[in-house]
Protein backbone atom coordinates (compact mmCIF):
# COMPACT_ATOMS: atom_id res chain seq x y z
CA UNK A 1 0.00 0.00 0.00
CA UNK A 2 2.83 2.40 0.86
CA UNK A 3 4.35 1.91 -2.58
CA UNK A 4 1.01 2.68 -4.24
CA UNK A 5 0.62 5.87 -2.19
CA UNK A 6 4.15 6.93 -3.05
CA UNK A 7 3.42 6.36 -6.72
CA UNK A 8 0.24 8.44 -6.59
CA UNK A 9 2.07 11.21 -4.73
CA UNK A 10 4.81 11.34 -7.32
CA UNK A 11 2.28 11.22 -10.17
CA UNK A 12 0.27 14.20 -8.92
CA UNK A 13 3.09 16.31 -7.55
CA UNK A 14 5.39 15.89 -10.55
CA UNK A 15 3.24 15.88 -13.70
CA UNK A 16 6.26 17.06 -15.74
CA UNK A 17 7.63 13.54 -15.53
CA UNK A 18 4.83 12.19 -17.71
CA UNK A 19 5.38 10.10 -20.82
CA UNK A 20 5.22 13.16 -23.06
CA UNK A 21 8.62 14.23 -21.74
CA UNK A 22 10.30 11.06 -22.89
CA UNK A 23 10.60 12.67 -26.32
CA UNK A 24 10.55 16.42 -25.68
CA UNK A 25 9.89 18.71 -28.61
CA UNK A 26 13.09 20.68 -29.22
CA UNK A 27 13.00 24.43 -29.09
CA UNK A 28 13.15 25.96 -32.58
CA UNK A 29 16.61 27.27 -33.47
CA UNK A 30 17.24 30.97 -33.13
CA UNK A 31 19.20 32.74 -35.83
CA UNK A 32 21.43 35.03 -33.80
CA UNK A 33 22.07 38.09 -35.95
CA UNK A 34 24.45 39.57 -33.42
CA UNK A 35 28.06 38.79 -32.75
CA UNK A 36 31.03 37.76 -34.82
CA UNK A 37 30.35 35.37 -37.71
CA UNK A 38 32.54 32.28 -37.82
CA UNK A 39 31.64 30.22 -40.83
CA UNK A 40 32.40 28.12 -43.86
CA UNK A 41 31.37 27.85 -47.47
CA UNK A 42 30.22 24.25 -47.89
CA UNK A 43 28.64 24.48 -51.34
CA UNK A 44 30.13 21.14 -52.40
CA UNK A 45 28.40 19.32 -49.58
CA UNK A 46 25.36 17.77 -51.28
CA UNK A 47 27.47 16.61 -54.22
CA UNK A 48 30.04 15.10 -51.88
CA UNK A 49 27.34 13.25 -49.96
CA UNK A 50 25.77 11.97 -53.19
CA UNK A 51 29.16 10.58 -54.18
CA UNK A 52 29.58 8.76 -50.87
CA UNK A 53 31.73 11.14 -48.84
CA UNK A 54 31.32 10.96 -45.08
CA UNK A 55 32.53 13.17 -42.26
CA UNK A 56 33.81 12.31 -38.78
CA UNK A 57 34.62 14.18 -35.63
CA UNK A 58 38.09 13.90 -34.16
CA UNK A 59 36.97 10.89 -32.08
CA UNK A 60 36.02 9.07 -35.28
CA UNK A 61 32.23 9.31 -34.93
CA UNK A 62 30.41 9.86 -38.20
CA UNK A 63 28.71 13.26 -38.06
CA UNK A 64 26.64 15.30 -40.51
CA UNK A 65 28.98 17.98 -41.86
CA UNK A 66 27.13 21.15 -40.91
CA UNK A 67 26.48 19.76 -37.44
CA UNK A 68 30.18 18.98 -37.14
CA UNK A 69 31.10 22.52 -38.16
CA UNK A 70 28.64 23.93 -35.63
CA UNK A 71 30.14 21.72 -32.93
CA UNK A 72 33.59 23.06 -33.89
CA UNK A 73 32.43 26.60 -33.10
CA UNK A 74 31.02 27.86 -36.40
CA UNK A 75 27.74 29.75 -36.46
CA UNK A 76 27.37 30.61 -40.17
CA UNK A 77 27.18 28.89 -43.56
CA UNK A 78 27.97 30.42 -46.97
CA UNK A 79 26.46 28.93 -50.14
CA UNK A 80 27.08 29.77 -53.78
CA UNK A 81 24.38 29.76 -56.44
CA UNK A 82 24.84 29.43 -60.19
CA UNK A 83 22.22 30.31 -62.80
CA UNK A 84 21.95 27.09 -64.84
CA UNK A 85 24.86 24.75 -64.07
CA UNK A 86 25.28 21.80 -66.39
CA UNK A 87 25.14 19.15 -63.65
CA UNK A 88 22.57 20.87 -61.43
CA UNK A 89 24.81 21.30 -58.40
CA UNK A 90 24.60 24.78 -56.87
CA UNK A 91 21.47 25.68 -58.77
CA UNK A 92 18.49 27.21 -56.96
CA UNK A 93 17.02 23.89 -55.83
CA UNK A 94 20.34 22.53 -54.55
CA UNK A 95 20.96 25.83 -52.76
CA UNK A 96 17.58 25.57 -51.03
CA UNK A 97 18.32 22.09 -49.70
CA UNK A 98 21.57 23.23 -48.10
CA UNK A 99 20.09 26.48 -46.82
CA UNK A 100 17.24 24.59 -45.17
CA UNK A 101 19.73 22.34 -43.40
CA UNK A 102 21.78 25.29 -42.15
CA UNK A 103 18.66 27.13 -41.05
CA UNK A 104 17.38 24.08 -39.15
CA UNK A 105 20.65 24.07 -37.18
CA UNK A 106 20.17 27.72 -36.25
CA UNK A 107 23.10 28.80 -38.36
CA UNK A 108 23.29 32.18 -40.09
CA UNK A 109 23.29 32.07 -43.89
CA UNK A 110 25.19 33.94 -46.60
CA UNK A 111 24.18 33.58 -50.26
CA UNK A 112 26.90 34.04 -52.88
CA UNK A 113 25.55 34.90 -56.34
CA UNK A 114 28.09 34.15 -59.06
CA UNK A 115 25.81 35.33 -61.91
CA UNK A 116 27.24 32.54 -64.04
CA UNK A 117 26.54 28.91 -64.91
CA UNK A 118 29.93 27.99 -63.45
CA UNK A 119 32.85 29.45 -61.51
CA UNK A 120 33.22 33.22 -61.48
CA UNK A 121 36.42 34.56 -59.94
CA UNK A 122 39.18 37.13 -60.65
CA UNK A 123 40.38 35.28 -63.73
CA UNK A 124 37.00 34.64 -65.33
CA UNK A 125 33.50 36.06 -65.09
CA UNK A 126 31.58 34.22 -67.82
CA UNK A 127 27.99 35.12 -68.57
CA UNK A 128 25.36 32.40 -68.22
CA UNK A 129 24.72 30.75 -71.58
CA UNK A 130 21.21 32.15 -71.71
CA UNK A 131 22.49 35.68 -71.18
CA UNK A 132 25.34 35.82 -73.71
CA UNK A 133 23.55 37.91 -76.37
CA UNK A 134 21.95 40.34 -73.94
CA UNK A 135 22.47 44.10 -73.93
CA UNK A 136 23.46 45.92 -70.75
CA UNK A 137 19.86 46.76 -69.92
CA UNK A 138 18.80 43.17 -70.54
CA UNK A 139 21.63 41.93 -68.32
CA UNK A 140 20.54 44.28 -65.54
CA UNK A 141 17.02 42.90 -65.79
CA UNK A 142 18.33 39.32 -65.82
CA UNK A 143 20.47 39.94 -62.72
CA UNK A 144 17.47 41.42 -60.93
CA UNK A 145 15.11 38.62 -61.96
CA UNK A 146 17.53 35.84 -61.00
CA UNK A 147 18.33 37.47 -57.67
CA UNK A 148 14.67 37.96 -56.80
CA UNK A 149 13.76 34.44 -57.90
CA UNK A 150 16.37 32.77 -55.71
CA UNK A 151 15.76 34.97 -52.68
CA UNK A 152 11.98 34.68 -52.96
CA UNK A 153 12.34 30.90 -52.98
CA UNK A 154 14.30 31.12 -49.74
CA UNK A 155 11.75 33.51 -48.24
CA UNK A 156 8.85 31.25 -49.18
CA UNK A 157 10.62 28.45 -47.33
CA UNK A 158 11.15 30.49 -44.18
CA UNK A 159 14.84 31.30 -44.69
CA UNK A 160 16.18 34.82 -44.27
CA UNK A 161 19.83 35.13 -45.30
CA UNK A 162 21.76 37.56 -43.17
CA UNK A 163 24.07 38.46 -46.06
CA UNK A 164 23.84 38.36 -49.86
CA UNK A 165 26.85 38.66 -52.15
CA UNK A 166 26.12 40.28 -55.52
CA UNK A 167 28.95 38.74 -57.50
CA UNK A 168 31.91 36.62 -56.49
CA UNK A 169 35.44 38.07 -56.38
CA UNK A 170 34.55 40.84 -58.80
CA UNK A 171 38.06 42.30 -58.89
CA UNK A 172 37.55 43.37 -62.51
CA UNK A 173 33.78 43.38 -62.61
CA UNK A 174 31.39 40.62 -63.66
CA UNK A 175 29.47 39.32 -66.68
CA UNK A 176 32.41 39.88 -69.02
CA UNK A 177 32.85 41.62 -71.36
CA UNK A 178 29.85 43.86 -70.75
CA UNK A 179 30.47 44.34 -67.04
CA UNK A 180 34.27 44.25 -67.10
CA UNK A 181 35.32 47.09 -64.80
CA UNK A 182 38.54 47.92 -66.63
CA UNK A 183 36.49 48.37 -69.81
CA UNK A 184 33.46 50.10 -68.31
CA UNK A 185 33.30 50.86 -64.60
CA UNK A 186 29.86 52.35 -65.25
CA UNK A 187 28.51 49.04 -66.58
CA UNK A 188 29.99 47.18 -63.64
CA UNK A 189 28.42 49.60 -61.18
CA UNK A 190 25.01 49.40 -62.82
CA UNK A 191 25.02 45.60 -62.68
CA UNK A 192 26.03 45.65 -59.00
CA UNK A 193 23.24 48.14 -58.34
CA UNK A 194 20.73 45.83 -60.03
CA UNK A 195 21.73 43.03 -57.68
CA UNK A 196 21.65 45.34 -54.68
CA UNK A 197 18.16 46.66 -55.41
CA UNK A 198 16.80 43.19 -56.17
CA UNK A 199 18.17 41.83 -52.89
CA UNK A 200 16.67 44.69 -50.89
CA UNK A 201 13.29 44.26 -52.61
CA UNK A 202 12.98 40.78 -51.10
CA UNK A 203 14.92 41.22 -47.85
CA UNK A 204 15.23 44.93 -46.94
CA UNK A 205 17.28 44.22 -43.83
CA UNK A 206 19.70 41.74 -45.35
CA UNK A 207 23.20 43.15 -45.81
CA UNK A 208 24.49 43.21 -49.39
CA UNK A 209 28.17 42.40 -49.95
CA UNK A 210 30.43 43.31 -52.86
CA UNK A 211 33.26 40.77 -52.75
CA UNK A 212 36.83 41.30 -54.01
CA UNK A 213 39.79 38.93 -53.66
CA UNK A 214 43.22 39.53 -52.13
CA UNK A 215 42.30 41.40 -48.96
CA UNK A 216 45.90 42.50 -48.56
CA UNK A 217 45.80 44.53 -51.83
CA UNK A 218 44.63 48.00 -50.81
CA UNK A 219 45.18 49.50 -54.26
CA UNK A 220 42.82 46.96 -55.83
CA UNK A 221 40.11 47.68 -53.28
CA UNK A 222 40.42 51.45 -53.63
CA UNK A 223 40.23 51.22 -57.42
CA UNK A 224 37.21 48.93 -57.33
CA UNK A 225 35.14 50.68 -54.68
CA UNK A 226 36.10 54.20 -55.75
CA UNK A 227 34.77 53.25 -59.18
CA UNK A 228 31.55 51.79 -57.80
CA UNK A 229 30.94 54.80 -55.59
CA UNK A 230 31.63 57.30 -58.39
CA UNK A 231 29.09 55.51 -60.57
CA UNK A 232 26.30 55.34 -58.00
CA UNK A 233 26.47 51.71 -56.89
CA UNK A 234 25.53 50.82 -53.31
CA UNK A 235 26.66 48.12 -50.93
CA UNK A 236 26.46 47.47 -47.19
CA UNK A 237 29.55 45.34 -46.65
CA UNK A 238 32.91 45.05 -48.38
CA UNK A 239 33.84 41.38 -48.75
CA UNK A 240 37.41 40.10 -48.91
CA UNK A 241 39.17 36.84 -49.72
CA UNK A 242 42.47 36.10 -47.99
CA UNK A 243 44.78 33.30 -49.12
CA UNK A 244 48.41 33.73 -48.02
CA UNK A 245 49.54 31.38 -50.79
CA UNK A 246 48.50 33.94 -53.40
CA UNK A 247 50.21 36.93 -51.81
CA UNK A 248 53.79 36.35 -52.87
CA UNK A 249 53.37 38.38 -56.07
CA UNK A 250 52.72 41.39 -53.84
CA UNK A 251 55.85 40.75 -51.80
CA UNK A 252 54.23 39.06 -48.77
CA UNK A 253 56.11 35.92 -47.84
CA UNK A 254 54.46 34.95 -44.54
CA UNK A 255 50.90 34.70 -43.31
CA UNK A 256 51.82 37.19 -40.57
CA UNK A 257 52.61 39.82 -43.22
CA UNK A 258 49.40 39.00 -45.06
CA UNK A 259 47.27 39.40 -41.92
CA UNK A 260 48.93 42.71 -41.07
CA UNK A 261 48.29 44.06 -44.57
CA UNK A 262 44.70 42.79 -44.51
CA UNK A 263 44.01 44.52 -41.20
CA UNK A 264 45.37 47.80 -42.59
CA UNK A 265 43.11 47.39 -45.63
CA UNK A 266 40.08 46.64 -43.44
CA UNK A 267 40.63 49.80 -41.45
CA UNK A 268 41.09 51.82 -44.63
CA UNK A 269 37.84 50.49 -46.14
CA UNK A 270 35.95 51.40 -42.98
CA UNK A 271 37.47 54.87 -42.86
CA UNK A 272 37.22 55.57 -46.60
CA UNK A 273 33.69 54.33 -47.26
CA UNK A 274 32.07 53.93 -43.85
CA UNK A 275 31.47 50.27 -44.73
CA UNK A 276 31.46 47.16 -42.64
CA UNK A 277 33.84 44.41 -43.79
CA UNK A 278 33.47 40.64 -44.03
CA UNK A 279 36.29 38.19 -44.71
CA UNK A 280 34.29 35.89 -46.98
CA UNK A 281 36.99 33.35 -47.87
CA UNK A 282 40.18 32.13 -46.27
CA UNK A 283 42.34 29.05 -46.69
CA UNK A 284 45.79 27.51 -46.34
CA UNK A 285 47.20 24.12 -47.35
CA UNK A 286 45.46 21.28 -45.53
CA UNK A 287 48.78 19.59 -44.72
CA UNK A 288 50.06 22.75 -42.97
CA UNK A 289 47.31 22.55 -40.39
CA UNK A 290 49.24 23.96 -37.44
CA UNK A 291 50.31 26.97 -39.48
CA UNK A 292 46.75 27.37 -40.73
CA UNK A 293 45.43 27.31 -37.16
CA UNK A 294 47.89 30.03 -36.20
CA UNK A 295 46.95 32.09 -39.27
CA UNK A 296 43.23 31.78 -38.51
CA UNK A 297 43.57 32.42 -34.79
CA UNK A 298 45.56 35.57 -35.43
CA UNK A 299 43.18 36.75 -38.16
CA UNK A 300 40.07 36.17 -36.05
CA UNK A 301 41.67 37.97 -33.10
CA UNK A 302 42.59 40.95 -35.31
CA UNK A 303 39.17 41.02 -36.97
CA UNK A 304 37.29 40.93 -33.67
CA UNK A 305 39.41 43.79 -32.35
CA UNK A 306 38.47 46.16 -35.19
CA UNK A 307 36.77 49.16 -33.54
CA UNK A 308 32.97 49.27 -33.32
CA UNK A 309 32.63 45.65 -34.49
CA UNK A 310 33.00 46.80 -38.08
CA UNK A 311 34.63 43.55 -39.18
CA UNK A 312 31.72 41.13 -39.16
CA UNK A 313 33.37 37.73 -39.43
CA UNK A 314 35.60 35.14 -41.11
CA UNK A 315 34.52 32.29 -43.43
CA UNK A 316 36.69 29.34 -44.49
CA UNK A 317 36.22 28.30 -48.12
CA UNK A 318 35.18 24.66 -48.46
CA UNK A 319 37.08 23.23 -45.46
CA UNK A 320 35.21 19.94 -45.91
CA UNK A 321 36.42 19.49 -49.51
CA UNK A 322 39.22 17.11 -48.69
CA UNK A 323 41.87 16.53 -51.32
CA UNK A 324 41.04 12.94 -52.30
CA UNK A 325 37.62 14.12 -53.46
CA UNK A 326 38.04 17.76 -54.49
CA UNK A 327 41.74 17.92 -55.47
CA UNK A 328 41.59 21.26 -53.64
CA UNK A 329 44.64 21.54 -51.40
CA UNK A 330 43.52 24.49 -49.23
CA UNK A 331 40.80 22.57 -47.40
CA UNK A 332 40.89 21.92 -43.65
CA UNK A 333 39.82 18.26 -43.42
CA UNK A 334 42.13 15.31 -43.90
CA UNK A 335 41.52 12.49 -46.36
CA UNK A 336 39.70 10.39 -43.76
CA UNK A 337 36.99 13.05 -43.53
CA UNK A 338 38.10 14.46 -40.18
CA UNK A 339 38.79 18.14 -39.44
CA UNK A 340 42.41 19.10 -39.02
CA UNK A 341 43.61 21.15 -36.06
CA UNK A 342 43.21 24.25 -38.25
CA UNK A 343 39.49 24.14 -37.45
CA UNK A 344 40.23 24.58 -33.74
CA UNK A 345 40.71 28.28 -34.48
CA UNK A 346 36.94 28.65 -34.83
CA UNK A 347 36.25 27.39 -31.32
CA UNK A 348 34.98 29.70 -28.58
CA UNK A 349 37.38 32.52 -27.96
Amino acid sequence: MKSILNFLLIFFLFPACSKSNDNPVPEPPVNDRSGFAKGADVSWLTQMEKEGCKFYNTAGKETECMTLLRDLGMNSIRLRVWVNPANGWCNKNDLLIKAQRANALGMRVMIDFHYSDTWADPGKQPKPAAWTAMSLDELKSAVAAHTKDVLTTLKTNGITPEWVQVGNETDNGLLWETGKASVSMKNYAELIQSGYEASKSVFPDTKVIVHVSNGYDNALFRWNFDGLKANGAKWDVIGMSLYPSYAKDKGYNTWQEVNTACLANINDMISRYGSEVMICEVGMPWDQAEDCKAFLSDLITKAKAVPNNKCLGVFYWEPEGYVNWSHYTLSAFDNSGKPTVAMDAFGAR
